[in-house]
């Protein structure tokens, strides 16, 4: 009864419209006090340590960073030097949106902040050229996915709390799959341009315009390599990391791009408090909320119910993911971390998954859910950005899902994707 008055509580709250932050306290509130002889004081003591954590600084300070290299002009630079390389393939701007996303991914470490601060410029200058708006606006909410894949990673941090696992060991896992998932988009681009006749911008440019971008992007180009260079030298920690990228944008964006105002940085930093300010709610009632079905043993109950289900790994794994994709469609990535990492991660191990590769494995599904309806934020995003229905929008995002399920597979079965670089 307590399992199920605490997953139904919440569930009955979201889709009544509660904020995801109550729903998780409520629930919480209310399954402690009817079917548990547990003190309600143990909300307010868990929420207070499950935030108490080093790492978790770096949520807010990527945040920080993602916002003013928006603001700074560094993501238009992105565009313009990858434009220069491959817009004038078929669907070249697609990928161009898709190469940017994947680093303005590893600068940011989120997911929403790449899609808007990409699709900003890219979804016009695809419509410009003759692409679908619903497909334009489609291929950026997918390729804003690899956002929380590629390291920095915000759900990687979060994930390396819960779990009590390497966050460098995290990021390193997500740099071949957020490659993989690329690469996967790109296919897909390519197909659907070539079917709708989405050509790519007006001409090839020359070396020297190719130089000239580099020139103008290279202090953009040069923040992942400083970021995640330090991160895996030993010379910072992520955490340290997020604080770099911050100093980082303001000296590219005030004093060398000079596109960084006065206003301009304070609506960076107000967004990012805002922001974290949700987010540390989210995640101190998620820590409660984790802490509670510890104490009941439902992450117990719940993996030996799954492990009676089959005897087949495989058939274990595929049901795990069939769940995650389903959650990430309708709670955001950082509580349905926090929930259900604890649930989950013994059962993966029981399987013989390494919790690195569980980790890269539940970040992807909750990231994929990022696009899909019906509360997909990326989705959101993208909308708001094009003006394009949701309806629609929700349509043609089908092949960019299925291209990312297929690296989803391979991050599942093939132990080397997530591995491969880890001693």
């Amino acid at each position: 009864m307590d399992a199920i008055s605490l997953f139904g509580i919440f569930f009955v709250l979201l889709f009544i419209g509660v904020p995801i932050g109550y729903a998780i306290g409520i629930a919480t509130v209310i399954t402690i006090a009817v079917f548990t002889p547990l003190s309600p004081m143990i909300i307010a003591q868990n929420a207070i340590a499950g935030v108490d954590s080093f790492p978790l600084l770096a949520i807010p300070f990527f945040m920080l960073a993602g916002n003013l290299m928006r603001s700074g002009g560094i993501a238009r630079r992105l565009v313009d030097f990858f434009q220069s390389i491959i817009g004038h393939v078929t669907g070249g701007l697609g990928m161009v949106t898709i190469v940017v996303c994947m680093f303005f991914a590893a600068i940011s470490g989120s997911a929403v902040a790449t899609v808007s601060a990409v699709g900003a410029f890219m979804i016009p200058e695809m419509v410009k050229h003759g692409y679908s708006k619903p497909f334009a606006a489609a291929i950026t909410a997918a390729a804003g996915t690899i956002g929380v894949i590629i390291p920095p990673s915000i759900p990687f941090v979060i994930y390396g709390v819960v779990a009590n696992a390497s966050i460098t060991k995290m990021f390193t896992a997500g740099i071949l799959p957020g490659v993989l998932m690329g690469v996967a988009l790109m296919i897909v681009c390519y197909i659907v341009s070539k079917k709708n006749g989405y050509v790519g911008s007006d001409e090839r440019k020359s070396a020297k315009e190719i130089w000239t971008a580099f020139k103008e992007a290279f202090w953009a180009i040069l923040s992942p390599v400083i970021i995640l260079g330090g991160i895996y030298s030993g010379i910072f920690t992520p955490t340290e990391a997020a604080v770099v990228s911050v100093v980082y944008s303001l000296i590219v964006g005030v004093f060398i791009y000079k596109e960084l105002d006065y206003k301009e940085t304070y609506a960076a930093f107000r967004d990012a408090i805002d922001v974290n300010g949700d987010t540390t709610f989210m995640i101190g009632l998620s820590a409660a909320f984790a802490v509670l079905l510890t104490l009941e043993k439902i992450p117990l109950k719940i993996a030996m119910f799954i492990t009676g289900l089959s005897d087949n790994g495989i058939i274990i794994l595929l049901l795990i993911n069939a769940f995650l994709l389903l959650v990430g469609m309708f709670i955001d990535n950082i509580p349905a971390t926090i929930i259900l990492s604890p649930i989950l991660l013994p059962v993966a191990v029981k399987l013989g998954m390494d919790p690195i590769t569980f980790g890269v494995m539940l970040t992807m599904n909750l990231a994929i859910g990022f696009c899909t309806p019906p509360y997909g934020i990326n989705l959101f995003v993208a909308s708001a950005i094009s003006k394009v229905d949701m309806g629609l929008l929700s349509r043609k995002i089908l092949w960019p899902i299925i291209g990312l399920l297929a690296v989803l597979a391979l991050v599942t079965y093939v132990d080397p994707v997530t591995m491969m670089f880890i001693k």
